[in-house]
């Protein structure tokens, strides 16, 4: 690879969707001069919110976590007054036949019908258990550690709802990293559970704006607009004499350093010249399609809303309840579709409007009509054997991948790296 210039760095970052607008804020205020290049004609990658009919809809995160660098964001970017921050927290599953409410507190734990006092039992002897192995699925591992009564009724329907996606197919070392690290740290998974749960739950409180989580890729496109190639698709990034040029269809963008943000297909065929190898490979990695149906109910339940068990022969993974989180005027999000049938996905909208009615009616009593119908083909990264792909990604230098399957998929997460890519290109500068 050729000297790097000694002149200002430029990063041309592919993708602006919050991973790519994200770190273009972050670089611009340590002063690395920067392009984003956006195949489509609006920021926000997956997220998208907009009104139909007079209600607000979320097509893709329907909130997001007010970690610190969310808050660092929303203060830089004079968001403040247009936060709403999410009302009652609570959190149910549909189990046998009923919705329950998932504890999150000590207090919930001893109260919650979720589980028998033999499941509670079992639950809390989780610190004599083996350390987690990176080899077991993650169903083998909450199932060893903290029974088959809490993995079935209370673990399963809401780790799986996250990623909808099926712990048994997903490998601990892909799908929970970060809980191996924290056993590491204390010892066990059940400590730190328990203080979170006594010091009243997450810290972090869910929200949105007032015209939906758009708002922020949109903040983000407008304060570096300058800097944002809207319906300008990357076709090739190839190596240079002194770095690499970004191929579009109407010029050539040299560039030091590139970051891709890309999900890993369109990953792939951008680095199939570049680097073969790394391509093919991420070519590999799955992802759970998902059909998400906006449903217009007049219910009088507080709370984020629920998760499915998986045994109770519904095909909803789970509901949003946006109109008690963000007083949404009666909309619900239902899930469908997954690793447990992606099939599903492809049905029509009206097939897939009518399974999530009929079957928010059984759950919540309440008829509901059909606000929207969309798709999500590359809903959640599936965290599952296909991940072993990674091992033979190898990038030449200049060349970095921030994306949901370089590190945890959420918007906080995606800010959070890339403030550190940020970082770490500013002192490559």
């Amino acid at each position: 690879m050729p000297e790097r210039p000694l002149r200002p760095m430029t990063v041309g970052i592919v993708g602006a969707g919050v991973t790519g607008l994200a770190l273009a804020h972050h670089l611009e205020r340590r002063g690395v001069d920067h392009v984003v290049l956006e195949a489509d004609s609006e920021p926000g990658g997956v997220i998208r919110s907009g009104r139909v009919d007079g209600y607000l809809l979320e097509w893709g995160p329907q909130r997001l976590r007010r970690t610190e660098p969310v808050a660092e964001l929303v203060a830089d970017l004079g968001l403040e007054d247009e936060v709403i921050e999410a009302g009652e927290t609570k959190l149910f599953v549909y189990a046998r036949g009923k919705l329950r409410r998932a504890p999150f507190s000590v207090e919930e734990f001893g109260r919650t019908d979720l589980l028998t006092w033999r499941g509670k039992l079992d639950a809390l002897k989780e610190p004599q258990t083996a350390p987690a192995d990176p080899e077991e699925t993650a169903a083998e591992l909450f199932t060893r550690k903290f029974g088959e009564e809490a993995y079935r009724n209370l673990i399963g329907p809401l780790f799986g709802g996250i990623y909808g996606s099926e712990p048994e197919r997903m490998p601990v070392k892909h799908a929970l990293s970060g809980v191996l690290e924290m056993e590491r740290k204390h010892g066990s998974l059940l400590k730190p559970a328990l203080k979170r749960a006594m010091a009243g739950g997450s810290s972090a409180p869910a929200i949105s704006f007032e015209e939906g989580v758009q708002t922020l890729p949109e903040a983000l496109y407008d304060a570096h607009a300058e800097n944002v190639r809207l319906e300008t698709p990357v076709t090739e990034i190839r190596e240079a004499e002194d770095g690499y040029l970004l191929e579009t269809e109407s010029e050539a963008l040299a560039a030091d350093e590139v970051v891709v943000t890309a999900p890993a297909d369109a990953s792939a065929d951008l680095l199939s010249t570049l680097a073969p190898t790394s391509a093919s490979a991420l070519a590999r990695l799955n992802y759970n399609p998902l059909a998400l149906v906006h449903l217009r109910a007049d219910c009088d339940r507080e709370g984020f809303g629920y998760q499915v068990r998986h045994d109770e022969g519904l095909d909803t993974l789970g509901v949003s309840w946006n109109a008690s989180m963000f007083g949404r005027d009666g909309v619900y999000t239902v899930f469908l579709g997954g690793m447990r049938n992606p099939e599903l996905v492809e049905e029509s909208d009206e097939t897939l409007g009518e399974i999530a009615a009929t079957e928010f009616e059984h759950v919540m009593d309440a008829e509901a009509d059909v606000l929207s119908v969309a798709r999500l083909r590359r809903g959640f990264p599936a965290y599952d054997a296909s991940w072993d792909a990674l091992d033979e990604v190898r990038l030449p230098e200049g060349i970095h991948l921030a994306t949901n399957y370089t590190a945890r998929m959420g918007v906080p997460s995606r800010i959070r790296e890339a403030r550190r890519l940020a970082e770490s290109l500013a002192t490559r500068a």
